[in-house]
C-alpha cells in the first residue's frame, strides 16, 4: 500500500485504478459535507473546458462500505437528511462562486465603441429667464456694497480637521456713503465694544471686494454705536473707487409676500446670496444685545451666523433692512429671519455719524419694569416710579410712586396712551416715543387712581 496523504482535512488513501478510496474511520459533519461538496461542484463547473487534455474534476469521498468506493456526490450524500439550511446554501452558493469565464469580463470595457460615441451632447445654456436675469443683475450691482467684518478681538481658528472655524463676532456690513462709513450690527463687534472703546479706536477689520474679485483689507475705526437698536457705524480709509454706497429704500411700504434678497457672509463664505419673501411685518426682534427692537421685518430668506449686519434688499435692489437675528433651535437658519427696518436705520445712522450716539426724545422719568409692575398689580400701562426734579414731567405735575406714612406703597401715575396710541407696558411706551424728536409735543393719557387725565408735554432729550 502507498502512503496516505492529507488534503483539505480529509485522509485519502493511494489511488487504485483511477479511483480514490476513502478510509473507513473518517466521520464528517453534514454542514461541512454540504459546503465542501457544493464548493467542489462550483469549482468543477468553473474550470470546465472543451480541451480533453484537462484532467477530470476531482471528487470527494468520505465513507466506505468495506472496500466499495463511492463514485459521485449523490452516493456520498445518499442517506443524509437534507435540512432547509443546506438547501438554501446550495441555492445561494452559485451567487458567490460565479464561473471564472464571466468574472474576468467584469473589469473589461467595450473596445468596439469610441469616446465620441459614449459622450453625450452638451446642451448650450442659452440666455437666462427674465426672473433669473433680474436676480443676477441685482446681486452683481449690490455685492460690492457688502463687506465682511472681523472683530479684532476674535481670530479665526484652525481646528484639528483642517477647517477654519469662524468666530461669532464675524459678520457683514453695508457701505453707507463714499466717506467710508460702514453700517453693521452692534453685536457683530460687541466683543470689542465691551471694552468701552472711544470713537476713533480700531475695533474691527473690514474686507471690501474690488472689481477684479480681490478682497482688500482695511482697519475699521468706531464712529458710534447704539445698543438699543443693535446698530453700529464704522469708518475705513479706503479708495473712493472701492466704496459703492447702497441705495436706501422705504420699509414702511413693504407688503407681506413680496420678494426680498439677503447678501452676507454666512459662516465666513463671503458674498452669499439667498432669496425669499417678506413673511411678516412689525415683529418684535429679540436681539443678541439683550434688547427688544420693534417694527422688525420677518423673512424666510436664509439668514445664518455671519449674515448679521448685511443688507436685506427688495426686488429693485434697494436696502429695506439690516439682517440681525434668526429664530432657531439649532443655530442655523430655520426659515425665520429678522431685519431691522430701513426706516429705523435711516433715523439712527445719521445721528451716530454726527454725534457718536443717538439723541432720543423722552420724558426723563423712570418707568417700572414689567416684573415690578406685575408685583404692584399694574397690568396695563407704564407705571412711573420716579420723576426728575425741575424736568418738564415734574412741571406738568406727573406723580411718582411713593410710600405712605404707614409704609404702604402709593402708586404713581400710569401712562396708558401717547397721542391716543395705547401703551400696555414699558416697552410699548419707549417704542411710542421713538417716533418723535426732541421738542415735539405729545398728549399723555394718565391713569391716577380712579381718574383719567390728559396732559400735553414737550419731549426733551433723554438722559
Amino acid at each position: 500500500m502507498g502512503t496516505v496523504m492529507a488534503w483539505n482535512g480529509y485522509m485519502l488513501p493511494p489511488q487504485t485504478e483511477g479511483i480514490f478510496i476513502a478510509p473507513a474511520r473518517r466521520f464528517v459533519g453534514r454542514r461541512k459535507l454540504c459546503f465542501d461538496g457544493i464548493s467542489s461542484v462550483c469549482t468543477s463547473s468553473g474550470s470546465h473546458h472543451d480541451d480533453a487534455s484537462v484532467s477530470p474534476p476531482r471528487r470527494i469521498f468520505t465513507n466506505t462500505d468495506g472496500e466499495k468506493p463511492f463514485k459521485d456526490l449523490g452516493e456520498v450524500t445518499k442517506g443524509f437528511h437534507t435540512t432547509r439550511r443546506m438547501l438554501l446554501a446550495s441555492l445561494l452558493m452559485p451567487l458567490y462562486c460565479p464561473p471564472t469565464r464571466y468574472s474576468s469580463a467584469n473589469a473589461l470595457g467595450d473596445p468596439s465603441v469610441t469616446i465620441e460615441q459614449v459622450t453625450p451632447v452638451v446642451i448650450p445654456s442659452g440666455p437666462l429667464f427674465p426672473p433669473e436675469e433680474r436676480i443676477v443683475n441685482l446681486f452683481e450691482n449690490n455685492t460690492y456694497s457688502v463687506v465682511n467684518i472681523f472683530d479684532v478681538t476674535l481670530r479665526p481658528q484652525l481646528n484639528v480637521t483642517g477647517a477654519v472655524e469662524i468666530p461669532e463676532g464675524n459678520g457683514s456690513g453695508v457701505v453707507w456713503d463714499e466717506d467710508g462709513h460702514i453700517v453693521t450690527n452692534y453685536h457683530v463687534i460687541g466683543n470689542s465694544l465691551s471694552r468701552n472703546p472711544k470713537p476713533g479706536e480700531v475695533v474691527a477689520r473690514v474686507n471690501i471686494l474690488a472689481s477684479e474679485g480681490i478682497q482688500k483689507n482695511f482697519e475699521a475705526k468706531l464712529v458710534g454705536a447704539d445698543r438699543s437698536k443693535d446698530l453700529a457705524v464704522l469708518k475705513v480709509d479706503a479708495p473712493a473707487d472701492l466704496l459703492r454706497p447702497m441705495r436706501v429704500g422705504q420699509s414702511s411700504f413693504l407688503k407681506v409676500g413680496q420678494q426680498c434678497l439677503a447678501i452676507g457672509n454666512p459662516f465666513g463664505f463671503d458674498h452669499t446670496l439667498t432669496v425669499g419673501v417678506i413673511s411678516g411685518l412689525n415683529r418684535d426682534i429679540f436681539s443678541q444685545t439683550g434688547v427688544t427692537i420693534g417694527g422688525g421685518i420677518q423673512t424666510d430668506a436664509a439668514i445664518n451666523p455671519g449674515n448679521s449686519g448685511g443688507p436685506l434688499l427688495d426686488s429693485k435692489g434697494n436696502l429695506i433692512g439690516i439682517n440681525t437675528a434668526i429664530f432657531t433651535q439649532t443655530g442655523t437658519s430655520a426659515g425665520v429671519g429678522f431685519a431691522i427696518p430701513s426706516s429705523t436705520v435711516f433715523k439712527i445712522v445719521p445721528q451716530l455719524i454726527q454725534f457718536g450716539k443717538v439723541v432720543r426724545a423722552g420724558l426723563n422719568v423712570e418707568v417700572a419694569p414689567d416684573f415690578v409692575a406685575n408685583q404692584l398689580n399694574v397690568r396695563n400701562g407704564a407705571l412711573i416710579l420716579q420723576v426728575l426734579a425741575n424736568s418738564p414731567a415734574a412741571k406738568i405735575g406727573l406723580l411718582p410712586t411713593t410710600r405712605g406714612f404707614a409704609g404702604n406703597i402709593v402708586l404713581g401715575d400710569i401712562i396708558v396712551a401717547v397721542d391716543n396710541k395705547p401703551v400696555k407696558n414699558k416697552a410699548e411706551f419707549l417704542k411710542a416715543l421713538d417716533e418723535y424728536n426732541v421738542g415735539d409735543k405729545v398728549l399723555l393719557k394718565i391713569q391716577r387712581g380712579n381718574e383719567t387725565l390728559e396732559m400735553p408735554i414737550a419731549l426733551e432729550e433723554s438722559s
